[in-house]
């Protein structure tokens, strides 16, 4: 009877814990099955309000409207730029400076540890901050974009914990064998640190994608990353068809902006399945010793 028990009560387990992941992922997806409805909706359907889950009067000029703005391609162009290159600085400077930070011998290392900690909570203001990045001359080029970026100090604590769970056994056998510090990162370290890795360049890819505010701060118009322009798109919506009413108007912003919630999470959305294998590992395993 206990053992019966026992499995009744995981199977119940089971049933709860399956039934709420079920009702987590409902939330998160129901609504960008709306926005993708909407976007792909005729203006009358909804403006009659006849738009659920799937399109009503079937039709694509939302993103005809959007492509045929200029310089959007552009913008797309950039956002790579900035995805593909702030997340491969940020990687190499965080993996170095996390290597580091990991061995208890470095000097200073308790001290350096506090400050990542404290800059966490307490920054030094956009203001500051504006103002430092403007002395450096870094204003109006793509490293405006990438340099004050590169190190974030959440990901910095995670690959910090994951490097200290690595065995030492396996280093000190390199070292033994004539490996510097830098081989063992780059042959050894590295090349098995694949779950941490992905999981930090997720996790910054993302960010640089959805970046706009610096871009709107530091950038030119011609340098604006897609987020940014399409930002400036919403807001300058209702400005589409000039002799429509008031009611046309608002219903064709409506479907523009639907479509550009989906042109622009679209990307994210088909990379982060590609690294979905490596997220769970890569936040539990540096935090597991024994």
């Amino acid at each position: 009877m206990n053992q019966q028990g026992k499995l009744r009560s995981v199977t119940m387990t089971d049933v709860i814990v399956n039934l709420v992941m079920v009702l987590v992922v409902l939330i998160c997806i129901v609504p960008f099955i709306f926005m993708l409805a909407l976007s792909l909706s005729s203006p009358e359907a909804i403006v009659n309000n006849r738009v659920s889950l799937l399109p009503v009067g079937f039709n694509f000029e939302a993103y005809k409207q959007i492509f045929t703005y200029p310089n959007f391609f552009k913008a797309y162009g950039n956002t790579l730029v900035y995805t593909v290159g702030g997340t491969a600085i940020s990687l190499v400077v965080s993996i170095v400076f996390a290597y580091a930070m990991s061995k208890p011998f470095l000097y200073g290392h308790k001290l350096v540890m506090k400050l990542i900690v404290f800059s966490m909570f307490f920054s030094g203001g956009l203001i500051p901050t504006y103002l430092l990045i403007s002395n450096l001359h870094l204003t109006g080029t793509v490293w405006a974009m990438l340099i004050p970026f590169a190190i974030n100090q959440f990901n910095l604590i995670i690959l910090i914990s994951f490097f200290r769970a690595f065995p030492t056994e396996v280093e000190e056998a390199a070292v033994i064998d004539g490996l510097s510090y830098f081989g063992i990162l780059r042959r050894i370290v590295v090349p098995l640190s694949t779950p941490a890795i992905a999981t930090i360049g997720l996790y910054t890819a993302v960010f640089f994608w959805n970046d706009w505010f610096n871009g709107l701060i530091y950038l030119n118009a011609t340098q604006y990353p897609v987020m940014l322009f399409l930002r400036n798109i919403v807001n300058g919506t209702m400005m589409v068809g000039d002799g429509a009413g008031m009611a046309d108007r608002s219903t064709i912003a409506m479907s523009i902006k639907s479509a550009v919630i989906i042109t622009s999470t679209l990307p994210i959305i088909i990379l982060y399945p590609m690294l979905q294998r490596f997220f769970v590992a890569g936040l539990t395993l540096g935090s597991i010793k024994g």
